[in-house]
């Protein structure tokens, strides 16, 4: 049996948060380009839910619905890019600003993203995309906090 170690937790959770962002940043990329496929139809069943009262997009806001979702797409495809590369290079050498980088952009995210969606009622958005993307971000930083010294 394999002993763990210090070293070997810190790259497990290193790891994780490393190839935990690539695949966030690929969804980020179908989603932009493809945001009407099977896999989103939960998302935009609940969409249409919250703000037509109806099961889907009405014809003439479902044209604008393909357009957001590509920047928006974009935008989560680049930022967990940028994640995957702080947390392979800065983030593997323990630097302090790489885990204070994370915790301060996603924290800013969350925060925005969740008043926001309070405000218009998308309360699924807070509960099933935030917390699932923040625990699957803060886990490695839970984790590894005893690792980076100041």
């Amino acid at each position: 049996m394999r002993k763990i170690t210090k070293k070997n937790s810190f790259l497990f959770w290193q790891k994780w948060l490393f190839y935990s962002s690539l695949v966030f940043a690929i969804a980020g990329v179908v989603f932009a380009l493809f945001g009407n496929n099977i896999l989103f139809v939960p998302y935009n069943n609940m969409l249409a839910e919250v703000f037509w009262h109806s099961s889907q997009f009405p014809p003439e806001a479902d044209r604008f619905r393909a357009f957001i979702y590509a920047p928006l797409g974009g935008t989560i495809a680049c930022s967990y890019i940028l994640l995957a590369f702080i947390a392979y290079y800065p983030f593997k050498n323990k630097q302090v600003w790489a885990r204070n980088a994370i915790i301060m952009a996603y924290g800013t995210w969350v925060i925005i993203d969740t008043a926001v969606c309070i405000r218009y009622g998308v309360y699924p958005q807070i509960y099933l995309v935030n917390a699932f993307s923040i625990t699957v971000k803060a886990l490695p930083i839970i984790c590894t906090w005893k690792y980076f010294k100041n």
